[in-house]
């Protein structure tokens, strides 16, 4: 029988990598044609290896998909949807750069679960055998790329006199 902790903690990130897929997916469609289109795509396809990543441990486990986590992660994203069409009705700096936020947020609790993993794989035989070095730092790029985003969407949103 999995760890039930262990199974809650991997079910929670894999929650929101779900969640993080959908609206990189949004920012993506909304910034299609863009200089930001292709660095979103390249996000969100490493946001989808690093899932299939979890994935495969989780299976590896024997820890089934929590249903009701992944229920509440799709609402979540579609609750965010609405608080940013409510915050920039238009689609412009604003809800960019408050959706780059809440990437950004994603992607540190990805390196906070893969640290968190890589302390605890020497006593889980389940967790030994992953690179949690190449998966932080696949994170750490990914940070440093949405962040470039982010800081240009703040410089907009933040400055913008309308």
């Amino acid at each position: 029988m999995p760890n039930a902790h262990l199974a809650t903690y991997l079910n929670d990130h894999l929650a929101g990598a779900v969640g993080a897929l959908q609206l990189l997916a949004h920012l993506k469609a909304a910034h299609a044609g863009t200089a930001l289109e292709p660095v979103l795509t390249e996000v969100h396809a490493e946001v989808a290896a690093d899932r299939e990543e979890l994935e495969a441990l989780m299976a590896r486990l024997q820890i089934a998909e929590s249903r009701p986590r992944q229920a509440t992660a799709w609402l979540a994203e579609k609750t965010t949807q609405i608080k940013l069409l409510l915050d920039d009705p238009s689609g412009g700096p604003l809800r960019l750069l408050e959706g780059l936020e809440a990437v950004a947020i994603g992607i540190e609790g990805k390196q906070a679960l893969w640290r968190s993993l890589a302390a605890v794989a020497a006593d889980v035989a389940g967790l030994q055998g992953v690179d949690y070095e190449r998966l932080q730092q696949r994170a750490q790029e990914q940070q440093q790329r949405v962040e470039v985003m982010r800081l240009d969407a703040a410089k907009a949103a933040l400055t913008d006199a309308s």
